[in-house]
């Protein structure tokens, strides 16, 4: 069930027209804290690789040095 939501709401912030690597920078926050380590890593790393440029890459690259993910 919780996998399900993630995905509803990954969805519904990258449907946005916002920032989009704020808001995946955000869905990976919301997947830290809801204890899903993979699929939060991944989500940083996509940071990384999409918006590598962003001021979010620098703190997706944070928080995985501090969750060991690197």
């Amino acid at each position: 069930m919780r996998r399900i939501v993630s995905v509803i709401f990954l969805a519904l912030v990258l449907a946005g027209c916002g920032d989009q690597a704020k808001d995946l920078f955000e869905t990976a926050q919301f997947e830290e804290k809801q204890f899903n380590e993979d699929h939060d890593a991944q989500l940083y790393r996509q940071v990384l690789e999409k918006f590598p440029d962003s001021p979010y890459a620098a703190k997706a690259r944070e928080r995985l040095a501090q969750l060991g993910a690197e």
